[in-house]
């Protein structure tokens, strides 16, 4: 099923290991991730079954932990390990990611920006 229906999950803290230098992911860093998930199932058709839908707590504790389990030296790196758990663990057909770091003195953040979609079946 084909919908513009959404599920979204906004400033999700996350504590990683990350960055280029050794001395940057010695220890975890705050950063803030934004979700926008396209579920398999219209809303209308959810019958107020949480089985039918995203459980968005477990979701997001899967995304967690991901992030906290190995250092990465990139978030571009990390924000694709997202999008694959999300896609292969939840009823989706489509992710947008945002993940922010905040280590630029004189910013506000940085971010990178993804977009998946399930591939399609042969």
């Amino acid at each position: 099923m084909n919908t513009a229906d959404a599920i979204i999950v906004s400033g999700l803290e996350l504590s990683a290991h990350v960055g280029v230098p050794d001395s940057e992911r010695s220890e975890p860093q705050r950063l803030t991730l934004e979700l926008t998930l396209f579920p398999k199932c219209d809303f209308s058709v959810l019958g107020d079954d949480l089985g039918r839908t995203v459980d968005y707590f477990e979701l997001t504790r899967r995304v967690r932990r991901l992030a906290a389990e190995r250092p990465r030296k990139l978030i571009e790196t990390l924000v694709s390990d997202i999008a694959d758990c999300i896609l292969s663990g939840f009823a989706v057909t489509e992710v947008r990611l945002e993940l922010r770091k905040y280590i630029l003195p004189d910013t506000a953040f940085v971010a990178v920006r993804l977009q998946r979609k399930v591939a399609a079946q042969a």
